[in-house]
């Protein structure tokens, strides 16, 4: 098994007969380390992915049908208020109980 040993930026692994040790220099060793995060990554959110997409059942709504917690309704303290003076249809409504802060 490979150690990694940063410190030193050497890797040292068993030979056959002794220790073997490879010297890097510090750009060499961040690339390598950030290569195989990035392959890390992949290979776990792969994985994540396809049991989510087992354990998880779509749901679709019936976009036809208004849903209760979905339905706006305006509070009888507001008032229309025209933002385009050309179009009277354009109003956007306001409170009018709005706090004095």
């Amino acid at each position: 098994m490979a150690i990694p040993n940063y410190t030193y930026l050497k890797l040292k692994m068993l030979g056959l007969n002794d220790v073997i040790t490879i010297c890097s220099t510090f750009l060499h060793a961040y690339m390598c380390d950030h290569e195989h995060f990035e392959l890390a990554t992949v290979v776990v959110n792969s994985s994540e992915l396809s049991q989510l997409g087992e354990l998880s059942t779509p749901a679709v709504p019936d976009c036809n049908k208004p849903i209760s917690l979905t339905t706006f309704h305006p509070l009888k303290e507001t008032k229309a208020v025209g933002i385009d003076p050309t179009d009277s249809t354009k109003t956007v409504r306001i409170g009018t109980q709005l706090p004095t802060k």
